[in-house]
This record gives C-alpha cells, structure tokens and sequence, in this order.
C-alpha cells in the first residue's frame, strides 16, 4: 500500500509543502498513545476481576460451596444423633437408674464445662479453619456424652447383676409345699406356749407336715449354721442371704447341708421332725432382717396370689397355740 503525503499550505510561500514531523512530536504521540492503551488496559482488568471470575476462583469457589454444604449435611447428622443421644441420656437418668434407686448424672457432668452448642447461623460467614474447629468441638462433645453413657451402661449393667442377685436372695417363697394352706398352725406374734400355757411370743411361723416332708431353702445363701441346737429349736439350719437378710428353720428330722454350702432357693435343706422343744412334726421358720426377727407372711410373695395372700395372713393372725 502506497504511503500517503501529507501537505499544507504555506501562507507565506502561498504554496502547498510537503509536512514534515519531527521526531520528538512523534515520541510524544507514541508515548500518548502507549499510555493511554495502559490505562485503559488497567481498567479494564481492574473491572474484569471486580465483576468476572477467573476459571480457577470459579472452582475454588464451587469448591468451597460444596464443602459448605457438606459441613450442613454433617451438622444436621450431629444434631440428629444429639437427639437420639440426649433421649439416652434422658431415659437413663430418669427410667434406668430410677428402677435401681441410683443417683442420676448432672447435666453438667455430661455435657461438660469446656463444650458448647454450636452457632449454627454464623457458619455461612465462617472460613475453612473456623468451620473445621467447630466440627472438632462438635465431634468432640458427642465423643464425651457417648463415653460418658457407655460408662453409665456399664454401672447399669453391674446394678442389674447386683439387682438379680438380691432378688434371688430376698426369702419369697414358703418353705414347705404348702399349695392348700392348710399347713400354717402357728403365725407371728404372742401365742399361747405349748408347754407352760402362758403367752409369749412366737418369732416364726410353724408348718404341720408329716415327719419326712421337704424343707426347702426360701431364698439364695450360704449356710451358716447347721446343727443341734439346745436351746429348744433342735436340728435347726440357718442361711445368710445376704442383704442383711437370714432365715431359720427348725425342728428338722435330718438336716442335709453343712456349714459354708451355697444353696439356691428351692434347695431341699433337710426334712420335717420333731425335734428339741416341739410338742409334733411340724418346721419353725423365721426370718431375720439386720439382726431383727420380722413376720414371715410378707415374704411369700413369689408363692401366692393377693386372694391367697389374704386368706393366709388371715390364718397366720389367729390366736392360738403354738407348736414350739
């Protein structure tokens, strides 16, 4: 392409010139020039990265969204199991550990002074590092209560144990068969002596049964005296249950245990007789709790309905003569 002259008209030579431009005009224009392309280049980058994100910010930003949801869906998991947890919570203190007359634990101690509930509105202005930490205490928390309850189960379960075996323990059944009741001649209380006809009191209850008819232990123990007794109650066993309970059983034929054996209840322990201060056949039986000789007739009750109950407590308090 041919390059164009540039011409004016000289006023004072009254004829066009050719123009001619010195070099320093031109370095003044390439100068402009270059700076002006500069300025207007920085603006536009400048507004390109205020409004317009780079491919890479794009990503690290749906990155973070997605984090940010992520961190949500596992914030409502936490809350979730914070529920099912504190209903735990709740069920021990008030169910379990009421049923065993154990002492509930303090809110205080389960949660613990050094957690707190997390601020779950603020986590949309969090960063990275914030979120994170409170995922930490979070997780942290819900590791504390978790130890703490399985803890607790562990003191339930030894409760229980402990439970079962005072239960089995605990006298509940009559000593001889007596399904009839027809068997109960003597109950708790003053009563006639056989011997000296005089009232006095009468520490057990006495079974007539034929000589020979099974004795049997009314609860779990350990005997802890088995032997003739002098003092009127003649082959006589006595079981230590534990509990601060302990039951006797007199007047025995033949005893079939020894000191130190463990029996469980329903246990033959010896067999009906006469013997010592005893006017026929028939079993004295006392019970014993912490050291003190209480009525036998309110521990019966793995034996007998309220119907049956009634009627032999009706029985038991009639005034008579007993058989010791």
């Amino acid at each position: 392409m041919k390059r164009v002259r540039k011409y004016y008209y000289n006023t004072d030579t009254h004829r066009f010139e050719k123009l001619e431009v010195s070099w320093k005009t031109r370095l003044l224009r390439v100068l402009g020039f270059v700076s002006t392309a500069l300025v207007t280049a920085t603006i536009t980058v400048a507004i390109a990265f205020q409004f317009l994100d780079s491919p890479k910010e794009k990503q690290l930003k749906e990155e973070m969204q997605a984090l940010r949801q992520g961190f949500t869906g596992l914030q409502n998991e936490l809350d979730e199991l914070n529920k099912a947890l504190a209903q735990l919570e709740h069920r021990d203190n008030d169910i379990y550990r009421a049923v065993f007359e154990a002492q509930p634990i303090p809110d205080s101690i389960r949660l613990g002074k050094d957690y707190s509930k997390l601020n779950t509105n603020l986590l949309a202005y969090a960063n990275t590092t914030t979120l994170l930490d409170n995922m930490r205490k979070s997780v942290e928390n819900m590791r504390h209560r978790l130890k703490l309850q399985a803890s607790s189960y562990d003191t339930l379960q030894k409760l229980v144990e402990t439970k079962e075996r005072m239960l089995g323990a605990i006298p509940a059944i009559q000593p001889v068969s007596n399904r009839t009741l027809d068997r109960v001649a003597s109950g708790f209380g003053y009563r006639i002596d056989p011997i000296y006809k005089t009232p006095k009191m009468h520490t057990g209850i006495d079974f007539t049964a034929a000589t020979g008819t099974p004795v049997y232990a009314t609860g779990d123990g350990t005997i802890r005296e088995a032997g003739y007794d002098n003092g009127g109650y003649g082959n006589n066993v006595l079981i230590n249950h534990g509990y601060g309970y302990q039951t006797l059983y007199a007047h025995m034929k033949k005893i079939k245990v020894r000191v130190g054996d463990r029996v469980r209840r329903g246990e033959v322990i010896g067999w009906i007789g006469s013997t010592g201060k005893s006017t026929g056949p028939h079993l004295h039986y006392e019970v014993i709790k912490n050291g003190e000789k209480i009525d036998p007739i309110h521990f019966f009750f793995n034996d007998l309905t309220a119907a049956e109950y009634e009627r032999l407590t009706k029985i038991a308090a009639a005034s008579n003569q007993s058989f010791d």
